[in-house]
């Protein structure tokens, strides 16, 4: 296993705590929250570390393919559903967080389904899922921060994760119904 995989394990592995810490909550708990905080900032750090380490040392790999991604989805998703589960001071509304997990679980879904039908899948990350994961992760620290305009953040999020859905089931059908010797975009 590479370094850039081995990060993105760390990613992985760090999303129990995350949870587990919100779970555990309350306000006369208010240590928790700031545990869940730097558990979610290092993940997100690790986010960047795993793609800098791989993009400079050429260490891409098929495992890499799936596990960046999977990272950055149970670490968000689980952000999203907890933060709206447990009030840490202030929560997400239940659509955005409908809107971002009916994303992901769409595109799950398109993945299996091309991975059925085509026997292999390239996955190549897009600058619409980049700005989405920034922008969600961006709106989850102001959720955890309190930060006045939170709400700023998960407008911005929501836009990008709709526009970046769409652009992800534009190029599923391409790939779907296109030529055997293409790719998908991640």
């Amino acid at each position: 296993m590479n370094i850039a995989n081995k990060v993105s394990t760390f990613r992985i592995l760090t999303v129990p705590f995350f949870v587990a810490t919100l779970i555990y909550y309350s306000p006369q708990k208010d240590y928790l929250r700031w545990i869940a905080f730097v558990i979610f900032v290092l993940a997100v750090v690790s986010d960047a570390v795993d793609g800098y380490v791989a993009r400079k040392t050429k260490q891409k790999s098929k495992a890499g393919l799936i596990l960046d991604p999977l990272g950055d989805k149970l670490l968000l998703m689980s952000a999203f559903i907890c933060l709206y589960f447990v009030n840490t001071g202030v929560v997400f509304p239940s659509w955005v967080v409908f809107i971002v997990i009916s994303r992901d679980v769409i595109i799950l879904l398109g993945v299996v389904v091309m991975y059925m039908v085509r026997q292999k899948l390239d996955i190549l990350p897009t600058i619409w899922g980049k700005l989405t994961t920034i922008f969600q992760m961006l709106a989850v620290i102001g959720v955890f921060l309190r930060f006045q305009y939170c709400f700023i953040l998960w407008w911005i999020a929501v836009i990008f994760t709709v526009l970046s859905g769409l652009d992800y089931i534009r190029r599923g059908f391409k790939l779907l119904y296109g030529p055997d010797n293409t790719s998908v975009a991640h």
